[in-house]
């Protein structure tokens, strides 16, 4: 019988070179307040400045695990390296910066909590969120998220939203391999090929500059249509999912 993980939120923070605002992030982070219990799973991503040193001399009163890679492997890799270490019932994503509330995170992680959801996406473009979007980078998201829609069968109005909350036993199963930003479509694919309650829940957005330590590029851009045609269309599916994962979430005949 699979043992029920504890009654708590895992925040998989990945930090690449995060300094020169790390400690106000840590502050606040930290005094976040949520239904349930939280732990902060911080996952310095090779950075070069002084983030590391932050975060280990920080005087957290949460839940703390720090996870040091020591070369940058991207926001993927530190995801995948995080993922592996939580401990909660609940796992989210938590950019190291001030671009989402992170007083948001309680109404998204509500509906897994309450048994209405298996994976929530917080959505930048949904009414009800205040947001600010630069127009290049509103229109490349819109496009991008149409793309994977069409992909994935999945309806989204923000596929590349940082903030998305599962259910431990969906992410921990699911094999992932995306190193940088392809990350996100890369989900996205393969939450789509199980049976899962997916929301979308409006949320508010403060984009940085690139002066302030923004770190995705056009490149990024470029880069996440060959993963949303890659893993929707190319990929060897057999290979997304460990065994582990519950029979409840899968569905026969889509991989």
């Amino acid at each position: 019988m699979r043992a029920e993980a504890p009654a708590k939120i895992s925040l998989i923070i990945p930090v690449f070179n995060e300094a020169t605002h790390l400690r106000r992030f840590l502050e606040e982070i930290d005094r976040i307040r949520l239904p349930l219990s939280c732990e902060l799973v911080i996952v310095n991503d090779g950075s070069g400045d002084e983030s590391s040193e932050i975060v280990r001399r920080f005087p957290f009163v949460s839940q703390i695990q720090f996870v040091e890679l020591h070369s940058n492997g991207g926001k993927g890799a530190a995801v995948t390296a995080g993922i592996q270490r939580v401990t909660g019932s609940i796992i989210g994503i938590q950019d190291a910066d001030f671009e989402y509330r992170f007083d948001d995170i309680a109404r998204l992680v509500e509906p897994i909590i309450e048994d209405r959801a298996d994976v929530v996406y917080g959505s930048r473009f949904r009414n009800g969120g205040f947001h600010a979007p630069r127009t290049l980078h509103y229109l490349a998201n819109r496009a991008l998220t149409l793309m994977s829609n069409f992909a994935s069968g999945v309806f989204l109005s923000d596929m590349e939203t940082c903030y998305k909350f599962f259910r431990a036993e969906v992410i921990q199963n699911i094999n992932l391999e995306s190193r940088r930003f392809g990350i996100e479509p890369e989900i996205t694919a393969k939450i789509a090929r199980l049976k899962l309650r997916i929301s979308e829940l409006p949320i508010s957005y403060f984009p940085r500059r690139y002066a302030e330590g923004k770190k995705i590029t056009w490149r990024d851009g470029v880069a996440a249509i060959w993963h949303i045609l890659y893993f929707n269309f190319l990929d060897d599916r057999k290979r997304w999912f460990r065994k582990e994962l519950p029979l409840e979430f899968t569905s026969p005949g889509k991989f």
